[in-house]
């Protein structure tokens, strides 16, 4: 079936979604995340783009971008690139980190800019991440509201910030209180991200659904067993993360292997 061909913004602003392949996480640590942003940093100051918001989930990022010395196709390709290198020597992988090639919807209007802004950084609220869009660390709203953050550098925070008003300090006001506000616009999203309730809800149903599965697996035990069979642990830790509300350090703790292992799992 032949690709749909993109559809260009006449004012060169596209906002842009890229999700990890099979649903994949693309970020295991903070690490990661600081290491994407720290690309788009630099990138921008060849010129080839502005970044005008972007908010980094575990396994999908958002962008909006506005295209400067090139077009988005090569401008997201020499981001991805840059990122699946780090990512896959940091991890002693190989292949496909995303899924097929990102998405992206044209920005023609500053009404829809606006709203595009707001989409992107209420996504961690949307997912019942955080209560607000200031809680969550990992997207530029933060870098609107201050320059107090690590990542305040944002170059083209001023082109928003101006459509609110000339005076600083009410832009910001102004920008906080529409960033607040209820909005039901449709954008580009994994739409799949919202999930059922989870199974597991705690330890003891973490302990027998591991009991039932090694069963059905033909082994006994967990830990130091379980770990002869990379694959056979890798599926069931990845059940795990995706069905239960337990973190990280719980679930390694429980199944006695290191944090490390279930993050790459």
């Amino acid at each position: 079936m032949p690709r749909v061909s993109r559809k260009l913004s006449n004012t060169g602003i596209y906002h842009v979604m890229l999700r990890g392949n099979e649903r994949r996480k693309i970020f295991m640590d903070d690490e990661d995340r600081k290491r994407f942003i720290d690309t788009l940093y630099e990138k921008s100051k060849e010129k080839e783009f502005s970044v005008l918001a972007y908010c980094l989930m575990d396994n999908h990022l958002h962008l909006l971008i506005r295209e400067g010395n090139h077009q988005i196709n090569r401008t997201m390709k020499r981001i991805g690139v840059s990122y699946v290198y780090y990512f896959n020597k940091k991890y002693q992988r190989t292949g496909h980190l995303f899924q097929d090639r990102f998405k992206s919807e044209p920005i023609n209007d500053d009404k829809y800019l606006l709203a595009a802004v707001r989409y992107i950084h209420n996504n961690p609220v949307k997912a019942n991440i955080v209560r607000e869009p200031a809680q969550f660390q990992w997207s530029s709203y933060n870098s609107y509201i201050s320059d107090d953050n690590a990542y305040s550098g944002l170059k083209d925070r001023e082109f928003i910030l101006k459509m609110f008003s000339d005076n600083d300090g009410q832009a910001i006001k102004e920008f906080v209180e529409f960033s607040m506000e209820q909005a039901d616009d449709q954008f580009i999203d994994v739409k799949e991200e919202t999930s059922p309730e989870k199974i597991i809800k705690n330890q003891a149903e973490l302990l027998d659904y591991i009991e039932n599965f090694l069963r059905e697996k033909g082994q006994a035990g967990h830990g130091e067993e379980m770990i002869k069979s990379k694959s056979v642990r890798d599926e069931l830790v990845r059940y795990i993360k995706d069905n239960s509300t337990l973190s990280t350090r719980e679930i390694a703790a429980v199944l006695s292997i290191n944090r490390g292992i279930v993050q790459r799992a």
